[in-house]
């Protein structure tokens, strides 16, 4: 029998070099993922069609919403507006929940 109650930040480990990603819920209304980013890692910037919601559970990351940063660590939250382009990039290695919404 499958455990119930996880801990996201132990859903996902850190890789020298590398973002990894692990998808808990994928239905047509959103997706639910987890994802651990090392060091100066990061995304460029992209748009996204709906809002994403960013829970960070370990280490500090720097988003950048529409060209103003933003500076976050462990149990902050920001949401990305849908049509804003965005960035990432990992001031120290962090994990981040990545709650996305289609509507």
């Amino acid at each position: 029998m499958t455990e119930p109650v996880s801990k996201a930040k132990d859903m996902v480990a850190y890789q020298d070099g590398s973002i990894v990603s692990k998808e808990i819920i994928k239905k047509s209304t959103g997706t639910v993922s987890v994802f651990a980013f090392d060091q100066d890692q990061g995304l460029s910037e992209h748009t996204a069609p709906f809002d994403a919601l960013v829970h960070i559970l370990d280490g500090e990351v720097e988003i950048t919403i529409s060209g103003e940063p933003y500076r976050l660590k462990a149990d902050d939250m920001i949401i990305m507006p849908g049509g804003k382009p965005h960035a990432l990039k990992a001031v120290k290695r962090f994990k981040m929940m990545l709650v996305m919404i289609r509507s």
